[in-house]
């Protein structure tokens, strides 16, 4: 394939995205304006439809992507392999700004757009407590903790102080299963029953607990087990 320099001009990424907008190129040709180059015999775009392939064409699997592991496309060093990732990460940035400051939480469809950003790209298990007043409406979320591939701990007295110190009257605990299976454990079950019966003691509702899995969730109260 010719490189991108010797296309048409109404075909090159480029010129495409000064006359028609952004919005009409492909995530390849997007990723292909950052990364400048490609190799011989491949245009940047080709690189770039290559990496998607490989990813399943997910912006969000990609961003999931190690430094090393795009390193091994040819033609993509570490610089380039940091913008691709940054350009990702952006996408999520975005997806923050589009949230009200102050969301008002009715459903648990609600609370896993208010931190899928946040969430979905974790390769490791994170706990984060999303504090709630009484009208239901979002006054922060607090990481708890941070924990391996398969298992993270949470301490329930820190899950209170920090609900107690924000003034909520509603909580709701959030981690994430980076194996993408959304079916809660034995020890999810046990952190949930633990959580509700602490929260309920000092007048505090645990109205959630919701698990991450890429664009998927699993939520307790749905499934009638809060």
């Amino acid at each position: 394939m010719k490189a991108i320099k010797n296309w048409a001009p109404e075909d090159r990424p480029r010129e495409r995205l000064l006359l028609n907008g952004a919005e009409t190129l492909s995530k390849a040709e997007l990723l292909a304006i950052l990364i400048g180059s490609g190799v011989p015999g491949k245009s940047a775009v080709e690189v770039m439809r290559g990496i998607l392939s490989d990813y399943g064409d997910s912006l969000m699997l990609l961003a999931k992507a190690s430094v090393q592991e795009l390193m091994r496309y040819e033609g993509i060093g570490e610089a380039k392999a940091v913008t691709i990732l940054a350009a990702c990460q952006l996408a999520n940035q975005r997806l923050k700004e589009n949230l009200p400051e102050r969301m008002h939480i009715r459903t648990s469809a609600d609370i896993h757009e208010y931190l899928r950003p946040m969430m979905q790209d974790l390769t490791i298990e994170e706990c984060h407590l999303l504090l709630l007043d009484q009208g239901m409406r979002v006054k922060g979320s607090v990481l708890l903790s941070r924990g391996g591939i398969a298992a993270v701990s949470v301490d329930v007295r820190e899950l209170l102080r920090h609900a107690l110190l924000a003034q909520a009257t509603d909580v709701v605990l959030c981690h994430n299963h980076p194996s993408g299976r959304t079916n809660p454990s034995r020890e999810d079950d046990n952190l949930t029953r633990k959580a509700s019966e602490a929260c309920k003691a000092v007048g505090i509702r645990l109205t959630d607990h919701v698990i991450f899995a890429g664009n998927t969730y699993y939520s307790y109260q749905d499934h009638g087990k809060l």
